[in-house]
């Protein structure tokens, strides 16, 4: 479907995101086809049924563990990344022998009817049904029964789908976001750190739920940081962003207002960008410099093309910065000393990291991909999708002969030295 239909994907991107060509394919439909990939490469393996030793007590005899689909899985996707974030879990679920219903974002409207229109056609429609709409539609499919729970998106929608799949005490995997940090030590390479942190934060205008939210950076190379980095927009957009076909889109209007907000209430100085036209839904690369704590820029998640900068004294100061606040979704770090990298990694919690990169640890299909605390529970790609859509059972198989009466009444003073022996 991917292959067949690559440019009515594009197409539908360019639509609801105004994604250029090149991130429209690479974040959407490129890596979404590897992913499948990966699993169809793989998943044979991973459903066999695992042999483990069954430990002394329960010897003679065997053990595995069979793996299983929990049965109907319902997977809600992200308006963001639309393509991608509803195909690459709708794959580990099928992969582990599951039905699912799929909801794709009415946000994406386009790309939403695209995946209606093509999924059936590539997909048995007795093991896999989409489900076009918008709250109305999700909140009655939160009221049904199902046997597992997929949702990307904001933690507060997070909190109600939750809430909804604990009434059925459905398990639930939640890929959520947050305020992901970016340190930048003072021995950090600037001018890749600035070109990085650029990208990551750009890409899909700043929409992604991995993108660095904010910049902490040491007091003395801040300046440096901040002037670098606005070099880099203008390389990579222009002099006039908003002319840039590089450059995406926001979603909606009222996402656009919202960025707008957080903007102009945010206390700090604009070193770039700014402006905004709500009618070509255009937010210009913004970078702010020292904004108010207390702001909704540095509260909220931004899911935006707006990037915060902070100075701190010392990368003691960025950990207890980090550590004040939520666990976010990725933590990014850039230093030349590996054994700094090791202390932000080793004193911080989050769901993922880079050191000296943004955003790529989304990519290897071998590593499981999810959040910790508010950013998200559970764990998805490659083997962890196919782990979380399955239930993994445990099995003994014991012959009928010997048959030792050491566990059954009367429980006698020899039986219980016997059983002290062995559980020494």
């Amino acid at each position: 479907m991917l292959t067949d239909h690559e440019q009515a994907f594009i197409d539908a991107l360019a639509e609801d995101l105004g994604r250029p060509v090149a991130e429209a394919f690479g974040a959407d439909i490129g890596v979404s086809r590897l992913h499948i990939k990966y699993v169809l490469k793989n998943f044979e393996g991973w459903v066999k049924p695992t042999k483990v030793f069954p430990g002394l007590l329960s010897m003679p005899g065997s053990a595995e563990i069979i793996h299983e689909p929990l049965g109907v899985a319902l997977v809600i996707a992200p308006w963001n990344y639309p393509v991608q974030l509803l195909v690459e879990p709708l794959a580990a679920a099928l992969a582990a022998g599951n039905c699912v219903v799929a909801k794709p974002s009415e946000l994406a409207p386009a790309t939403t009817a695209t995946l209606a229109r093509l999924i059936p056609q590539y997909l048995d429609d007795d093991a896999v049904a989409v489900v076009e709409g918008g709250v109305p539609e999700t909140t009655a499919l939160l009221e049904s029964r199902f046997d597992h729970i997929f949702f990307t998106g904001s933690t507060n929608v997070g909190k109600v789908v939750m809430a909804a799949a604990a009434k059925h005490l459905t398990p639930v995997t939640l890929e959520l976001g947050g305020k992901s940090p970016t340190i930048v030590a003072a021995d950090a390479d600037l001018e890749v750190a600035a070109r990085r942190i650029a990208w990551g934060k750009f890409i899909n205008a700043g929409q992604t739920c991995i993108a660095p939210d904010y910049v902490l950076a040491d007091a003395t190379i801040r300046d440096r940081l901040v002037d670098l980095i606005v070099e880099r927009i203008g390389e990579f957009y222009g002099g006039d962003p908003k002319a840039s076909k590089d450059l995406g889109r926001i979603v909606s209007e009222r996402h656009h207002g919202r960025l707008m907000d957080l903007i102009g209430s945010s206390g700090g100085t604009i070193a770039t960008g700014g402006e905004g036209d709500v009618a070509n839904r255009y937010v210009a690369p913004t970078v702010i410099v020292d904004p108010d704590l207390d702001s909704k820029l540095m509260s909220e998640e931004i899911f935006g093309p707006v990037l915060p900068v902070l100075s701190v004294d010392s990368v003691e100061e960025a950990i207890a910065f980090v550590n004040e606040r939520d666990k976010p979704l990725a933590l990014y770090v850039f230093t030349a000393d590996g054994a700094v990298a090791d202390r932000v990694l080793g004193r911080t919690s989050s769901g993922g990291a880079c050191v000296n990169n943004v955003v790529v640890h989304i990519l290897p299909d071998n590593m499981p991909f999810g959040g910790v605390g508010p950013s998200g529970m559970g764990a998805y790609h490659g083997k962890a999708g196919f782990d979380v859509f399955s239930h993994h059972k445990s099995v003994v198989r014991r012959p009928t002969r010997p048959d030792l009466k050491l566990m059954y009444p009367p429980y006698t003073g020899l039986k219980e030295k016997i059983l002290r022996f062995v559980f020494r």
